[in-house]
């Protein structure tokens, strides 16, 4: 039951948005248990994201919300993934990216809790 929210001060076309899905499905395969078929994702394109002071130089916020728990060597190995993603796709410097994660202990789906 992953969670990926990204938000950024720039705009993403429908084409960079399906590359982003994608990857970002793939990627979420670095957490062990975890695939793209229980994967949701969120897009929020020209937000009114500051970074530094800066609200004018690309920037983005990747939130990540999973069910459980996972390992830092994974957390280190998606969050180098997740950068390398929107850096190449939205021409964001990896240094204005930041990689949120939030473990979860409740999470329902289907009118139930897991």
């Amino acid at each position: 039951m992953p969670f990926i929210n990204t938000k950024t001060n720039t705009a993403i076309t429908p084409e960079r948005e399906l590359s982003l899905k994608t990857q970002l499905g793939q990627a979420i395969s670095i957490i062990r248990g975890k695939s793209e078929d229980w994967l949701m994702l969120n897009f929020e394109d020209n937000s009114h994201l500051y970074f530094k002071g800066d609200g004018d130089t690309p920037c983005a916020l990747a939130e990540v919300k999973i069910y459980g728990s996972a390992s830092s060597q994974e957390y280190n190995a998606l969050t180098e993934k997740i950068t390398e993603i929107i850096s190449s796709e939205l021409k964001i410097s990896p240094s204005r990216i930041y990689v949120k994660y939030e473990e979860v202990e409740y999470w329902g789906y289907s009118g139930h809790n897991f």
